[in-house]
């Protein structure tokens, strides 16, 4: 791990020890015995050559040459500095500010780096930890001399932990705190009496370093399970910790401290000729050790400061930095992060193997499983029992029997049985045996069984892929294998995103998830074919990061597919459709108006047949839900129900249609018995004032309660009405506006609302016989959750009422709201697209405008439609991370459908010109970074 410092080259170029000892020593030269050094004379000079030391080590890493992104380098480099500062500034004050012309025994002070530090790999901003050492009680002078270094050391900008402790001292607190043990593993001398570190070094070896380790091990174990937990408990986080993170550098500082305890190693291909690792292995592990630490190296100098979380607004500068350029069909930023979590897989790998062996050897087994051990058969199916784990009886057993790689997986997953690190190298080892199995109808049997298992199939798929089987056996997942979508919706990985699908599908089925998902939880056991269902979920996403549509691709990877795994056609063909139609339901919920009869026509007319319906809906609940948290919410899932429901029953033979007047009265009949205590001629009198389509657009629950806040208004002459209803089921705020129908109004309550952090996630707008406008908007906070509390309502209806007076200045308001935030909102960019179709409703004019997702961009969209004299009738907003896609229902000033081409063609550009100019507003190193 540690690098010797011979092999920095030119080490005078970054730091002349001697020349700086020697201007050091001229600015006390005439300094009287006790005199006050010239502290501001002393500190620059020891600034400078800090500065400078640290320029030329950046310099060599980001400038074309032999070292360029040399991380490794970076890190010998710099402790390489630090060493020759440390140093300078302990003789300093030893020999020019504190001299003893005869220093006695007690007085001997020892330096020594640990940590990281102690390792040689210290990277350009971290801090440095230091071991003052001393043979007994401290001495004045040995005080004063530690003193002046730290003080020193800090005046220079550099963090120092620090400790000043006897050799004994030092050894009993590493007894009791593995942290201190761990620290001393490392230890390095770096200046002052070398006896002392050499005593400290014999005294550590003996005490800990004889016996079996177990209590070292259990420790460290315990320490990076606490470490997973805090940082997610997966590699897969979209902003990754490249020190702290699982699968990151500290999980390979903890695999070598427990070699270095252990084996008594010094570099991981030491442990070749110890047995531990096969040459290749220690090979994935230097090669994983040389990437994170060079992309680690690049985060300290971009942010100047000793951060470790690999963020959004990072990612794309480091891939360019590492040569990662956009190819077609392929972004930089998503090679460069696949790179990333695959090396984090590589790390996972070799401290599973190593660590789980180490577990395997040393852990105590419980009493319990002690006793289910003995009572448990020594075979299983051919594979033997160790323990909880299951294992091959010979190194020959693939070899002679590659499908037994698979059967294992499966014999593992029906018993819940872990599987033996050692049988899971062995399957790294013979992992081209796989190869074979791809047309081997038993292996893919045996696939197909694991997947659509009742017993947990998700942990089986992932144990299957970080195996590395998984990508072998279906080479079309394993181009997905940890592939990457550089945006703000994607929280997985597309292979881990899959499984985790897999997984949600499983628990729907098993019953699990019945108070989240009532309706799939019921409609799934009414599928036909469990195998259709769980490839379609399998397949959804296998061709993404190809280039072109990834559903139109997937779809022809499974019709390859399917009939190797043992699907019929007809099955094959119904998996093939899911796959390509599978982001149709959501689309259609989110993007449509679920009240246009001719949206439920069309989408019937694509699905064709209820059996597709049900797997489509379960199909869509389980990829939305593994996409990553918060994503789900209530008002999605009462949409897909929506669309469900409506469209079960055009294809069970009945009708959205029939007789418009009728189904007008019915509704209107209905809206009469909520009424109660309104004369008829109350209710003749409001029914009269809305149009055919709103009476069409509402429960009757709802249309009753706006009837109400209608006659209120009225009755007291309201020129402003506002109403709010929290559904908690939907997971929305519900407000209803009731005022002057005037030109522009949805646009300023749009902006009324951005200003109140209330994001709008529908919208309705109708203007009554009356000339009012009775406006319904479905609102959530910048959570998904319902928009609600006292105040925050309170303060919305009166930017409600500003806006509608002309007295809120919308876009000064949204101005002083952005220091607040987040900065990683600036990484992305995305390209303004305006759709028109004329196709998606009988009535209406379609617009569905794509952009950047920012507060005030319904605003600006809306404000542009408003000045095209165009009617906005309903309003869906939808957003994925960073993008936005919302979708207008519109009608010229005649209410009519814009069918005039150039018209249609002016809307489009107006549009994106609007959004073009409201991007503009914005950070332009958004732009730089695209």
């Amino acid at each position: 791990m540690a690098k010797p410092y011979d092999q920095i080259p030119d080490r005078r170029a970054i730091v002349r020890r001697r020349a700086l000892e020697e201007a050091l020593a001229a600015l006390v030269e005439d300094l009287p015995t006790g005199g006050e050094p010239p502290r501001l004379a002393v500190l620059a000079l020891l600034r400078d050559a800090l500065a400078a030391g640290r320029t030329e080590i950046r310099r060599r890493f980001e400038e074309p040459g032999p070292l360029k992104n040399n991380g490794d380098m970076v890190l010998a480099a710099t402790s390489f500095l630090m060493d020759q500062l440390i140093r300078v500034v302990f003789d300093f004050a030893d020999q020019r500010i504190y001299p003893a012309a005869n220093p006695s025994v007690a007085e001997r002070l020892g330096v020594v780096a640990t940590g990281g530090y102690g390792r040689g790999e210290l990277a350009p901003l971290s801090d440095i930890d230091l071991l003052f050492l001393r043979p007994y009680k401290q001495t004045p002078r040995g005080e004063q001399i530690v003193e002046f270094m730290l003080y020193l050391l800090w005046d220079m900008g550099l963090k120092v932990g620090h400790a000043t402790r006897t050799v004994e001292e030092s050894l009993r607190y590493a007894e009791r705190d593995q942290t201190i043990r761990t620290a001393l593993l490392e230890a390095r001398y770096v200046w002052g009496d070398r006896e002392l570190f050499d005593e400290l070094i014999k005294g550590f070896t003996q005490k800990f370093l004889t016996g079996d380790g177990r209590d070292f091990v259990e420790a460290k174990l315990a320490e990076r399970d606490q470490r997973h937990h805090r940082m997610g408990d997966s590699r897969y986080v979209v902003e990754p910790n490249v020190k702290e993170g699982k699968g990151g550098l500290r999980d390979l500082h903890l695999l070598f401290w427990i070699a270095e305890y252990l084996y008594r190693v010094s570099e991981p291909s030491e442990l070749v000729a110890k047995g531990v690792l096969t040459r290749e292995e220690a090979r994935h592990f230097e090669r994983a050790e040389r990437f994170l630490t060079t992309v680690r190296c690049h985060i300290h100098y971009l942010t100047g400061r000793a951060e470790d979380r690999l963020s959004f607004d990072l990612q794309r500068e480091i891939a360019t930095r590492l040569g990662y350029a956009d190819r077609a069909g392929s972004r930089g930023v998503e090679r460069f992060t696949k790179h990333y979590y695959l090396h984090a897989k590589t790390v996972g790998d070799l401290t599973r193997i190593f660590v789980a062996a180490l577990e395997d050897s040393r852990r105590r087994k419980p009493r319990l499983a002690a006793l289910w051990q003995t009572l448990r058969p020594r075979q299983l199916d051919g594979f033997r029992l160790d323990g909880e784990r299951l294992a091959v009886g010979s190194p020959d057993a693939f070899a002679n029997d590659p499908v037994a790689i698979l059967r294992l997986f499966h014999v593992a997953q029906e018993n819940d049985l872990d599987i033996h690190p050692a049988t899971l190298r062995l399957i790294t080892q013979n992992i081209r045996l796989v190869d074979r199995l791809r047309n081997d109808p038993e292996a893919n049997r045996l696939f197909m069984q694991m997947m659509t298992s009742r017993h947990d199939p998700e942990t089986t798929l992932r144990r299957l892929n970080e195996a590395g089987v998984f990508g072998r056996f279906v080479p079309d997942f394993g181009r997905v294998v940890a592939q990457t979508q550089h945006d703000m919706y994607h929280t997985y990985t597309v292979d881990e995103h899959t499984i985790r699908a897999i997984g949600m599908l499983a628990r729907i089925e098993a019953g699990q998830l019945k108070e989240d998902h009532p309706l799939a939880s019921d409609i799934v056991h009414k599928i036909l074919s469990r195998p259709v269902l769980y490839l379609a979920v399998l397949l959804h996403d296998i061709a993404k990061g190809r280039g072109g549509d990834h559903s139109v691709l997937g779809a022809e990877v499974a019709m390859q597919l399917g009939p190797r795994l043992g699907l019929s056609a007809a099955e094959t063909e119904t998996v093939a459709w899911l796959v390509r139609y599978h982001l149709a339901m959501s689309s259609t919920s989110f993007q449509r108006d679920l009240m246009d009869p001719k949206t439920i026509d069309s989408f019937a007319a694509l699905v064709q047949s209820p059996e597709r319906l049900r797997l489509l809906l379960v199909l869509t609940v389980c990829d939305i839900r593994a996409v990553g948290p918060n994503v789900w919410n209530g008002w999605k899932a009462a949409l897909l129900r929506q669309l469900y429901n409506a469209t079960e029953r055009v294809l069970s033979g009945g009708t959205l249609a029939g007789g418009r007047a009728e189904r007008i009265r019915a509704i209107q009949a209905e809206v009469a018995e909520r009424l109660p205590g309104w004369s008829a001629q109350d209710k003749e009198e409001h029914f009269a004032r809305g149009y055919a389509p709103y009476w069409f657009s509402f429960t009757p629950d709802t249309l009753a309660r706006q009837a109400e806040l209608v006659r209120s208004a009225e009755r007291d002459r309201q020129p402003l009405a506002i109403e709010h209803r929290i559904d908690s089921e939907r997971s929305v705020t519900e407000v209803t506006v009731y005022t002057l129908d005037t030109h522009g109004l949805f646009a300023r309550l749009a902006g009324a609302m951005a200003v109140s952090g209330a994001n709008i996630v529908d919208a309705k707008i109708f203007t009554l016989a009356n000339g009012m406008a009775l406006d319904t908007f479905w609102l959530q906070d910048l959570e998904g959750k319902p928009f609600d509390g006292p105040q925050r309502l309170a303060r919305l209806a009166a930017r409600v009422e500003l806006a509608l007076s002309n007295r809120l200045d919308i876009q000064r308001e949204l101005d002083s709201q952005r220091g607040s935030w987040p900065r990683r909102d600036r990484v992305f960019t995305v390209e303004p697209r305006v759709l028109v179709d004329n196709n998606a409703s009988d009535t209406f004019t379609v617009i569905e405008v794509n952009g950047r997702d920012r507060p005030g961009f319904l605003h600006v969209v809306t404000r542009a439609l408003t000045r095209l004299n165009l009617q906005i009738t309903s309003a869906h907003i939808t957003t994925y991370g960073e993008r936005a896609v919302d979708v207008f229902y519109v009608k010229d000033l005649f209410g009519l459908k814009v069918v005039n081409p150039d018209k249609l063609k002016q809307v489009a550009a107006t549009v994106e010109k609007s959004i073009r100019d409201f991007d503009a507003r914005f950070d332009p190193i958004a732009k730089a970074a695209e």
